[in-house]
């Protein structure tokens, strides 16, 4: 007689909200890695310069800002060097964009994929999200050099034992990213002409953090909007911490903290709601 009490696999028609499959991630770990592997190969497989972009890209746009924000429109900087200040709000605020944008196409853009074969879906955006950990520790790097270049020519930065909470700021934006993305991939997978709106959404946001000023330089009037805004704690703490420069609040920061992971926990079941049926969608 066979003995059908010992299986590995468990097929239902009907699922929990709250059933998210977190152990079958684990055992598709290894997928996660050859996942993060082929993102950071193809990427730049067919470019020229290839991973320098990490660099470029970010050393650009603060060039850019510099000359629009800092010498034609003049904005503050908290006394800092304007190349230095919006250096650091471009690099939390890429990581930020980086996993969203990627999480959020994760049903469109790998349809086919998941159309043949079987494996859990969250691997894929967690995927997304430790790429984009690889090219933000690049951008960190170029960050640090910006503040080696600045000390030796006589920028005094006050650098703190804030730095400590710099892996905590890297797990807020990561979890809000994931968690934000992850709602937006069910949307716009049944609503396509949403993702214009985010693409322009996402745009406007950035206004709404310190990226390019910083807080005390926002008016009165619209100062709880920018704090409302989960990345405004994060970059001004970033800032303070490695540049001594801006503000710090436990409160905006725990605040920021507790928005990403209710964005995350409400991402999670949704992602995990709509792949039962999202080929009948996309």
């Amino acid at each position: 007689m066979t003995d059908y009490k010992h299986h590995h696999w468990e097929i239902s028609a009907k699922r929990s909200w709250f059933d998210l499959k977190l152990k079958d991630t684990w055992e598709y770990r290894d997928l996660l890695w050859l996942l993060v592997r082929r993102d950071f190969v193809s990427l730049y497989k067919q470019t020229l310069l290839g991973p320098l972009w990490y660099i470029i890209q970010p050393l650009f746009t603060t060039i850019i800002y510099t000359l629009i924000f800092g010498k034609i429109a003049h904005i503050s900087t908290n006394g800092l060097p304007a190349p230095l200040f919006y250096m650091a709000g471009i690099t939390m605020w890429n990581f930020f964009t980086d996993c969203f944008y990627k999480t959020s196409g994760v049903f469109r853009d790998n349809a086919g994929i998941f159309g043949k074969v079987y494996f859990p879906r969250f691997v894929v955006p967690l995927s997304n999200i430790i790429s984009n950990l690889i090219r933000f520790f690049i951008q960190f790097i170029l960050f640090i050099g910006f503040i080696g270049y600045y000390v030796l020519h006589g920028v005094q930065v006050h650098a703190n034992t804030y730095i400590l909470l710099f892996p905590i700021l890297v797990i807020i934006i990561a979890i809000l990213g994931l968690g934000t993305g992850m709602i937006i991939s069910a949307l716009t997978a049944k609503y396509r002409d949403l993702s214009f709106l985010v693409s322009f959404g996402v745009q406007l946001l950035m206004y709404a953090a310190t990226v390019i000023y910083p807080l005390s330089s926002a008016p009165a009037e619209y100062r709880w909007i920018i704090m409302a805004n989960p990345v405004t704690a994060v970059i001004e703490t970033f800032r303070y911490a490695f540049l001594g420069s801006g503000s710090f609040s436990w409160y905006l920061l725990v605040y920021s903290f507790t928005i990403s992971a209710i964005l995350l926990f409400a991402g999670m079941i949704i992602f995990a709601k709509f792949e039962k049926n999202f080929i009948d969608t996309v």
